[in-house]
């Protein structure tokens, strides 16, 4: 679901009950707009330097988990990596999905691919972290 940036903070005030609409929400929105594959908490912190402080961006960042606008992982590195949901609320979310990190241009994606988990007797699965490591096919080419 591609959102402009009003319908998003339309869409994020009537259905996800994001309530203040600060400039804060709304530069980190217009990252995850503009960018179509997963950013690490650390490259969001530093593109945002001079805008908001770390605080500030891990709380938005919460939040917009919260309300299903994005989605995170841990990567190969260990850090947590963000991504724009897709078709997800408040109440759902639907990211079971595994991610893509490339070994050589660093580059993470979301793999459009379901996973299918068997029965887990009585447990009750919310969310599976997935990442596939390797060569992206940019990089396979070189």
């Amino acid at each position: 679901m591609q959102l402009s940036c009003n319908k998003i903070y339309v869409y994020l005030y009537l259905q996800m009950g994001i309530i203040r609409h600060t400039k804060y929400v709304k530069v980190l929105v217009e990252v995850f707009n503009k960018k179509h594959q997963a950013i690490s908490v650390a490259d969001l912190v530093r593109k945002l330097e001079g805008k908001m402080n770390k605080t500030t961006v891990y709380r938005i960042l919460d939040k917009l988990m919260e309300d299903g606008i994005v989605h995170s992982f841990i990567g190969k590195d260990g850090l947590k990596w963000y991504a724009k949901c897709d078709d997800c609320s408040h109440t759902t979310h639907n990211d079971n999905h595994p991610h893509f990190q490339c070994k050589q241009c660093g580059e993470v994606m979301c793999m459009p691919m379901d996973l299918n988990l068997p029965a887990s007797n009585n447990y009750k699965v919310d969310f599976v972290n997935t990442l596939m490591v390797g060569e992206c096919p940019k990089c396979s080419l070189k």
